[in-house]
């Protein structure tokens, strides 16, 4: 009997993958949380029905969000990654020697367990003396930090359920206020391909646009995201993704990557039009 998993993408399209075997399923407080093994895609996890990374494409979500900014900010110090609990964002951070501290807020206990089970060399970043998990809801850890990160990932799944208040103008705004004067943010930005993601991918440009005075987009091709197609968010309070960006700094540190080039961090910011016009709409 073949076993497959099946994501929604939109009513009418969904991706299925095969599976050999299921290797965890389970409830948390806030989400289901499902582990499966697949001859294609290698380990999967998925949170409430819908991967959140695969085994064989998850260095292209972290390493375009943890990259692109290290290449542009001088000298990153202190660095916080909200959601995160995988450790592959962190992971590739600690590939840089000036950062000296992560703080890794992550809401649900249960999702950081099951990736050090079976996702080792993922979340092996978490153990790193460097990084410090806290349990904790990513707004309401922020609310009292002023000035005090160079760096902001916003890691979190999606703008639903239990971390709809990290997509808020809120959330944003406390952002803007944690980081320090030449602080970058970096978030994920969903997918702009089908109609039912096109309004959330509207409304979280709008609301960085009006909370930082730099604001740009770049993309990504992930295959097991919607569409394969995914968009980041790259906010800052000083430092412009392309005006700013030194690669000839960046390589000499000599970061090992599968996917982040320097020649690749210029083309992820040229966008497709009808996704310049959307964001331009909103602008």
């Amino acid at each position: 009997m073949e076993l497959w998993f099946s994501e929604l993408h939109t009513n009418d399209v969904k991706l299925s993958l095969r599976f050999d075997r299921q290797l965890f399923s389970g409830e948390s407080e806030y989400q289901r949380i499902d582990v499966f093994e697949s001859q294609e895609m290698g380990k999967i996890v998925a949170l409430d029905g819908e991967i959140v990374f695969s085994e064989k494409d998850e260095f292209i979500y972290d390493e375009m969000v943890a990259h692109v900014p290290m290449s542009v900010h001088p000298c990153v110090k202190d660095v916080l990654i909200i959601g995160g609990g995988d450790g592959g964002v962190a992971r590739e951070l600690l590939q840089y020697d000036s950062i000296l501290h992560m703080d890794v807020v992550e809401t649900d206990r249960m999702f950081v367990e099951v990736c050090r089970e079976f996702f080792p060399e993922v979340s092996s970043a978490l153990e790193d003396e460097r990084v410090k998990v806290h349990y904790d809801d990513g707004l309401r850890f922020l609310r009292n930090k002023k000035e005090a990160y160079d760096l902001i990932i916003n890691d979190s799944t999606d703008p639903f359920g239990h971390t709809e208040g990290l997509f808020t103008k809120e959330f944003y705004g406390s952002c803007y206020k944690a980081l320090r004067s030449d602080g970058i943010m970096v978030y994920q930005h969903g997918s702009p391909f089908y109609d039912e993601d096109e309004m959330a991918c509207r409304s979280m440009h709008r609301k960085v646009y009006r909370s930082f005075p730099i604001s740009r987009v770049y993309q990504a091709h992930i295959p097991t995201c919607p569409s394969g197609y995914w968009l980041f968010g790259f906010a800052s309070k000083k430092y412009h993704p392309l005006k700013d960006f030194k690669p000839d700094r960046w390589e000499e540190r000599q970061i090992e990557t599968w996917y982040y080039t320097a020649n690749l961090h210029r083309g992820a910011f040229m966008l497709p039009k009808y996704v310049e016009d959307l964001l331009e709409e909103e602008e």
